[in-house]
C-alpha cells in the first residue's frame, strides 16, 4: 500500500500530537507530566512507534525482530523511569485508536480493509511483547529496591552512614521514627507482612523480615495496626514499639522494642501492641541478678499448691477485686477469702498491707521471668 503509506506519512504530525493529547486527558500518569517532557521523550516515542506503523503498512504487516527488539527496549526503559505497566498500555491502546482514525480518513474504501487486518497484526505482536518486557523490568528493578532498602535499614540499626544508602532507595529517613518489633504464631508471608504496613502507613516501610524488625513513620498511629495485619497475614501478632527521634536513636529504639517484645512473650502476655510503659515494673524487674532470684523465692512456699498460686495470681489481676477473683475462679466468696488467707501464712506477706501486696505481685511477675 505505497500510496497509503505515503498519505498516512504526511500526517504524522497529526497522529504524534492528537496522541499526546488523549494520553494527558485519559491516562492521570501522562496528565502529571510536564510539558517539557510531553513535547520530549513522550512526543519522541510516539513518533518512533508511528514509523513502526508506517514501515507495517508498506510492508506485509508483522513487525520483524528488530522492530519487536525496538520496543522491548523501550518499554524496559520506561520501566526503569517509574512509568505504571497500565499507564503504558492505555497509551498504546489509544495510539491504535488514533491511527485507525487516521486511516479512515485517509484510506480509500478498498484500502481499509487491509490497512485494519495490519494494524490488529501489529497489536498482536506487539503487547505480549511490551507487557513481558516492562514487567521483567519491573522486576528487576523491585529486587534492586529490596536490596537497597534492607541495607539502608541494615545501616540505620548499626548506627553506620545512611545518606548515601537513603539516596540510592529514594527514601527519606531524617526525621523520627518508630521502631517496631514482631513476632507471630508462625512464619506468614514477608509480602503479605510487607504489604499490610505500608498499606496502613501510606508510605514504603522498611523493614528486615528475618529480625522482625520495621521502620515506620512517627507521624504513624500504631494502637490501630495489630487488628489489620493479623487479619492480612491470618494470625496473631505481638508488637513492641520504641520511638526514634531520628536516625541515629534507631539502634537504641530497635533494642528497646526487642527487649520489650521478648518479655511480653515470655510473660504470656496476649496478642497485641506494647511499648515500655505498659510493662515498666516487669522490664526492671526482668534485670538478671540475685535480687530477681530472691524476690521470685518469695513464692516458694506456695509451689507445692499450685491452686494458691492461681488463686494469687487472678487477684492480683483483677486488681484485688475479690467478687471479680472469686467468679473467674468459680468459687465462693468465703474460699477466696481462706485461699488468700493460707497465701499470707505461707509466705509472710499481708495483702493487706499495700506494701506487701505490691511485694508479693513483683514476685509473681519475677517468677514467671525466672
Amino acid at each position: 500500500m505505497p500510496a497509503l503509506h505515503t498519505r498516512m506519512a504526511l500526517r504524522g504530525g497529526d497522529f504524534t500530537a492528537a496522541v499526546v493529547a488523549r494520553c494527558v486527558a485519559e491516562v492521570p500518569f501522562y496528565g502529571e507530566l510536564s510539558r517539557r517532557t510531553l513535547d520530549g521523550e513522550v512526543t519522541r516515542s510516539i513518533t518512533a512507534v508511528h514509523d513502526l506503523l508506517l514501515r507495517a503498512l508498506r510492508e506485509d504487516g508483522a513487525m520483524g525482530p528488530g522492530d519487536l527488539t525496538r520496543l522491548i527496549e523501550w518499554s524496559g526503559r520506561r520501566a526503569e523511569e517509574r512509568v505504571p505497566l497500565e499507564a503504558v498500555i492505555a497509551a498504546y491502546l489509544i495510539g491504535a485508536e488514533v491511527w485507525w482514525q487516521t486511516l479512515a480518513e485517509t484510506a480509500e474504501p478498498e484500502e481499509l480493509t487491509g490497512a485494519g487486518a495490519k494494524l490488529l497484526a501489529c497489536l498482536h505482536a506487539a503487547m505480549p511483547a511490551v507487557v513481558l518486557a516492562h514487567r521483567t523490568a519491573q522486576e528487576d528493578i523491585h529486587s534492586e529496591d529490596k536490596r537497597a532498602r534492607r541495607t539502608l535499614l541494615t545501616a540505620l540499626l548499626a548506627g553506620r552512614p545512611y545518606e548515601e544508602l537513603a539516596e540510592t532507595a529514594r527514601i527519606s529517613v531524617d526525621g523520627g521514627h518508630v521502631v517496631v518489633a514482631l513476632a507471630f504464631e508462625s512464619n506468614p508471608p514477608t509480602r503479605l507482612v510487607q504489604s499490610s504496613l505500608e498499606a496502613y502507613a501510606g508510605v514504603p516501610v522498611l523493614m528486615d523480615h528475618v529480625a522482625g524488625i520495621a521502620l515506620l513513620p512517627d507521624s504513624c498511629d500504631l494502637s490501630g495496626l495489630p487488628d489489620p495485619l493479623s487479619k492480612d497475614v491470618g494470625q496473631c501478632v505481638f508488637m513492641a514499639a520504641a520511638l526514634a527521634a531520628g536516625p541515629a536513636t534507631v539502634p537504641a529504639a530497635a533494642a528497646e522494642a526487642g527487649r520489650v517484645l521478648e518479655l511480653v512473650q515470655r510473660l504470656g502476655r496476649p496478642p497485641g501492641l506494647y511499648r515500655l510503659d505498659d510493662v515498666l515494673l516487669e522490664y526492671q524487674l526482668a534485670r538478671p541478678g540475685d535480687a530477681l532470684l530472691r524476690l521470685a523465692a518469695k513464692l516458694d512456699p506456695l509451689a507445692q499448691h499450685a491452686y494458691l498460686l492461681e488463686t494469687l495470681r487472678v487477684f492480683v489481676d483483677h486488681g484485688h477485686n475479690r467478687s471479680r477473683s472469686a467468679a473467674e475462679l468459680c468459687v465462693h466468696r468465703n474460699t477466696l477469702d481462706y485461699r488468700l488467707h493460707r497465701v499470707s501464712v505461707l509466705t509472710g506477706l499481708d495483702l493487706a498491707v499495700p506494701a506487701e501486696a505490691r511485694l508479693l505481685q513483683a514476685a509473681l511477675v519475677a517468677r514467671d521471668l525466672v
